[in-house]
């Protein structure tokens, strides 16, 4: 690879883990456990998972890996059996990648591939599916997905474990399990749209205001979180779980209104003035709006933009939206809810979110009574 990290020999991570399980993994399987059914997969954290990884990626936590699922009886009986016959019997290379991956000097918790003369240190997690599951997400959804359990997983989690590739399911439950976890339910999916929606509602004055008094930085502050929200409501809309700040505009690019979107967005926040910026950001609130009409999930509502109230700032209204798809919520879990949404629509630590028992705790404590 050379230092810029192009290489024209990539290939792209789930296309390395499903041969390397094919050709190397599922072999030893067979050895170690045999007629034990398994199935295997590359889900979770990685941008490969997403499908968005690049030569750059291979500098950590990239290569060939993937987990193998086994019923829950057959971990204790097993899993540590298939872990050490991998370690001794895994090619120390595939396809050109070692397949060891050793710390790296920052940190012991960041492995990187390189090669070994000893026991390969594999990145083949061997586990139970529910064990998994509880894990990344914070429950198990085999026992069934409640609105709070939705509500509480940050959408970088729920695109991570519906993503990704399974290579086989012998065990005839991952599959099942990531199509329950595809998509919110259609309440909750009415819910997260309208507080996205309040948030827009609750700034979107405040760029015109902090220009009005000389503040042209805060109003471009203001304007890039509001072009955020917007990004992240065009991939709700598009049924598509919102990835956290690295890949957002990458996955924002390819929602139905991301071609449109973008070089207005781009135009607003390279605006030095507040008027310019304004104006463009009124151009995004539209084309948002009309989205929506398009979605047919309430009533249609007005898509223009108005004066906010007897101020010289032109706005969208947007809890309008809100109230609009609040009013089609029946589930009485989700009804009276305070407009908060998912966790991440009100939680902005990457510390939090990537601790599915944190967010859990947040979620759960910001809709106490």
């Amino acid at each position: 690879m050379s230092p810029t990290g192009n290489s024209v020999n990539f290939i792209p991570g789930l296309e390395l883990s499903r041969r390397f399980y094919t050709d190397a993994v599922r072999p030893l399987l067979e050895k170690a456990a045999p007629g034990v059914p398994h199935s295997a997969a590359r889900i979770g954290s990685g941008s490969e998972v997403l499908g968005y990884d690049t030569p750059r990626s291979a500098d950590h936590e990239w290569g060939p890996r993937l987990q193998v699922f086994l019923h829950h009886h057959d971990v204790p009986r097993h899993a540590a059996r298939i872990t050490h016959m991998l370690a001794e019997h895994l090619p120390k290379t595939f396809l050109g990648h070692p397949t060891n991956f050793a710390p790296t000097g920052e940190s012991r918790d960041i492995r990187v591939m390189r090669l070994t003369d000893g026991p390969v240190h594999h990145r083949v997690e061997v586990t139970g599916t529910s064990t998994w599951f509880t894990d990344t997400l914070g429950f198990d959804p085999a026992q069934g997905i409640t609105p709070a359990d939705w509500l509480a997983v940050p959408g970088q989690l729920l695109a991570e474990v519906t993503a990704g590739a399974v290579f086989h399911d012998g065990l005839h439950t991952l599959t099942p399990l990531r199509r329950a976890l595809r998509w919110y339910p259609h309440d909750v999916w009415l819910y997260v749209l309208a507080c996205q929606w309040q948030r827009v509602a609750q700034e979107e004055a405040f760029v015109g205001r902090a220009g009005e008094v000389g503040d042209e930085l805060g109003s471009a502050v203001t304007a890039a979180r509001l072009a955020r929200d917007l990004m992240r409501l065009c991939l709700l809309m598009d049924r598509r779980y919102p990835p956290y700040g690295k890949w957002l505009g990458t996955a924002f690019a390819r929602t139905a209104a991301g071609p449109r979107l973008t070089p207005v967005l781009t135009t607003a926040l390279a605006a030095t003035d507040w008027h310019t910026r304004e104006r463009h950001l009124v151009h995004a609130y539209e084309i948002v709006a009309h989205q929506h009409n398009q979605l047919g999930l309430t009533d249609r509502v007005d898509p223009a933009t108005r004066p906010y109230h007897s101020r010289p700032f032109q706005v969208l209204r947007a809890d309008r939206f809100a109230a609009a798809l609040t009013a089609r919520i029946t589930d009485p879990a989700l009804k009276d809810l305070p407009l908060v949404g998912a966790v991440d629509q009100f939680v902005d630590s990457t510390d939090v979110l990537c601790r599915p028992e944190s967010a859990r705790t947040l979620s759960h404590d910001v809709r106490k009574p």
